[in-house]
């Protein structure tokens, strides 16, 4: 087991400059034409992880999430030593990996693709790793047995069959315990349960979860599945263009979110954002009329004058059916503070927690709402949403940073 530490990691990949970057890296990064010694055209410099400062501690699970391109996968590359030429220190407790090849990082990794060995049994790609090291044959064995009963039940009967003949459950199973057999220091899965349906989805997600928990080994799970995010990770940090936007427990980054782009990623669902409200003596009126009076502590942080952003997540607004409401009047500002009118456009039950999430318009702004999922609420229905003052966030408009 061990502490990894990143300081001031940056990794930057060229695309030649022919070649349209949309279609290599979804993410603008900061970057420029320039030419390198070595290369025979000018290249675009992209930044794929840019100062990244992390520390993930001795024997917790850290998730690491965030949208496609934005430099997850890269991480885990740097972290396990397949990618090299970066900038910054990386550190397994106090040693400096720098110079350490992959082989000798005791590193336990598992993929989204499997990667096993297809001309082996599972038996033989577990066997595989102390084969290259010369080990005794009657180690390995004991090490594989172990394994085995780690796995549970029915997993002996995979060692005698070959990749090809099993499910994508099966075989995601016997790459995971290739990865137990070595007694790594650290764990590192990159959507390791991408490929799988939703209910194999589950049941590995349970499995990696009693093994995480029985070995306490440092492990680092990259996913863009926060459900698994919020199951695996002890914590979790949010990416975006190749930086770390924030760490902490999933319930505390999503309920104390830094910035409005964590506000609008993280969260099932994540927190709908009012752009340009505006402070006025009193309150912030925001889009086509919505009156919204903040808590008093609220609003001494706030300017007169100031430009913000306000974070409204789902149970913060409450959905009610509105009978009475004309076709006219939508998009109108009701008497009440903190209340806006709107048609409905989806409906998504979530029996689980027993509510529906309201999903309405009210003239150019879409927004979340919750209701109760025993109330009658159809497409195309006049609704008003109650925002609960308490349940309200508020950004400053320039920076996007939360005003505490």
């Amino acid at each position: 087991m061990a502490t990894i530490r990143l300081s001031n990691v940056t990794k930057e990949f060229g695309v030649p400059l022919g070649l349209s970057r949309g279609s290599v890296i979804p993410w603008m990064g900061r970057a420029g034409p320039q030419v390198r010694e070595g290369e025979d055209e000018p290249a675009e410099r992209v930044l794929a992880l840019d100062e990244v400062d992390l520390t993930v501690p001795d024997g917790l699970t850290m998730a690491v999430v965030g949208p496609s391109g934005c430099g997850k996968s890269t991480l885990l590359r740097v972290i396990s030593g397949l990618e090299a030429d970066y900038s910054g220190d990386l550190f397994y407790d106090d040693q400096n990996m720098m110079d350490v090849p992959p082989r000798d990082r005791y590193i336990g990794m598992v993929f989204q693709n499997y990667a096993l060995y297809p001309h082996f049994e599972g038996h033989g790609n577990l066997s595989f790793f102390f084969r290259m090291r010369k080990a005794p044959d009657e180690e390995t064995e004991e090490r594989i047995r172990i394994t085995s009963e780690i796995m549970g039940i029915g997993f002996n009967s995979l060692l005698q069959r070959k990749p090809g003949t099993l499910s994508g459950g099966q075989q995601q199973r016997v790459a995971i315990a290739r990865a137990i057999v070595r007694r790594p220091r650290v764990f590192l899965f990159d959507e390791p349960l991408s490929n799988l349906d939703a209910k194999l989805r589950s049941q590995t997600r349970v499995e990696i979860k009693r093994l995480l928990r029985r070995f306490s080994i440092t492990a680092l799970y990259v996913t863009h599945d926060q459900t698994e995010a919020m199951a695996l990770g002890d914590l979790v940090a949010v990416m975006r263009a190749g930086r770390i936007e924030q760490v902490g427990r999933f319930e505390e980054v999503r309920r104390q979110p830094a910035n409005t782009y964590v506000a609008g990623f993280l969260g099932i669902p994540p927190m709908s954002l009012l752009h340009g409200a505006a402070v006025e003596e009193g309150g912030i009126v925001a889009g086509q009329g919505l009156r919204i009076v903040p808590q008093a502590s609220q609003l001494r942080e706030l300017r007169s004058g100031q430009r913000v952003t306000v974070g409204v997540p789902a149970e913060a607004a409450k959905v009610f059916v509105d009978d009475g409401l004309s076709e006219s009047e939508e998009g109108g500002a009701p008497a009440p503070a903190n209340c806006w009118q709107g048609t409905v456009e989806s409906v998504e039950p979530d029996y689980g927690r027993q509510v529906q999430f309201i999903s309405f318009r009210s003239g150019e702004h879409r927004l979340l709402g919750q209701a109760d999922v025993r109330e009658p609420i159809a497409v195309g229905e006049k609704i008003v949403a109650r925002f609960e003052d308490s349940g309200l966030y508020f950004f400053d408009d320039e920076s996007g940073e939360r005003i505490a």
